[in-house]
């Protein structure tokens, strides 16, 4: 575990923090290069990336703060301003959020964009993990399975060994990424990529929330699965809308008949 990098005064560098600054990059990147490939300028990531970042950072620390209930209410700034407490969905919800807010701004084509974004989500999701586990955040259920790990500088700090999560949704992320990757090549209308990406990350996330270490809310679920629930049927109703009501941008559309 390396939780803090160094210090610099009363500033503190942590692991976590430059992993999601490599994360954002990453996914500019991929932003980036899908734009292009869609002849639309790629300099635009920059600012889609910006946008995910304030959402996506904002957007996660609330969704976990409200989730905290009593202590957000005995300490509304301690909470919000703590070391941990970021969270996917958060995160997610306020990224798409301010994302589709830029883009409805800049009147982009709506569909093409968050194509291009959807493939990009999970670069920046497998880093941002690898950032999770070097400071020992969201971590699973106390094991003995061989490869489990203990945090004891982690947040919070644990001695027994626990099912390491964030090594888990980086496995599970790689082959979503790369599903996405050969579907965003496929003659399909603008806007599956991404509604197929709700589906498979609510479909990620609802099955590793069974060794996260996460409070049951109902029926003996997580917060967390309702929410994956919530984006499998969204997706899976976008899927079902976007066939009904295709478009297809040029680097998606068939290639035309040639004359014989």
């Amino acid at each position: 575990m390396y939780p803090i990098l160094f210090r610099v005064g009363d500033f503190t560098v942590t692991s976590y923090g430059v992993m999601l600054v490599v994360a954002f990059i990453g996914a500019g990147l991929i932003v980036a290069k899908e734009f292009r490939r869609r002849g639309r300028d790629p300099s635009a990531a920059q600012d889609i990336v910006l946008a995910a970042m304030v959402g996506g950072v904002v957007g996660s620390k609330l969704y976990w703060a409200f989730a905290q209930g009593g202590e957000l209410a005995q300490d509304p700034f301690g909470t919000l301003f703590s070391r941990g407490g970021f969270t996917f969905y958060g995160g997610l919800i306020g990224g798409i959020l301010a994302v589709l807010g830029w883009l409805a701004w800049k009147k982009y084509p709506l569909r093409q964009a968050v194509d291009a974004c959807a493939v990009a989500v999970p670069v920046g999701y497998m880093l941002g993990r690898v950032g999770c586990f070097l400071v020992g955040d969201d971590y699973g259920y106390p094991t003995d399975v061989p490869w489990a790990v203990a945090f004891p500088e982690g947040s919070p700090p644990t001695d027994v060994p626990v099912h390491p999560t964030q090594i888990y949704e980086i496995v599970l992320t790689l082959p979503i990424f790369g599903f996405l990757m050969w579907l965003r090549k496929r003659n399909l209308p603008d806007g599956m990529v991404f509604f197929a990406f709700l589906v498979l990350a609510g479909i990620e996330r609802f099955g590793i929330e069974f060794y996260r270490v996460n409070p049951e809310v109902a029926f003996g679920l997580t917060d967390a699965q309702f929410v994956s629930v919530g984006l499998i049927a969204s997706g899976l109703i976008g899927m079902t809308w976007v066939r009904r009501n295709p478009a297809r941008s040029a680097a998606n559309a068939a290639p035309a008949p040639t004359s014989a």
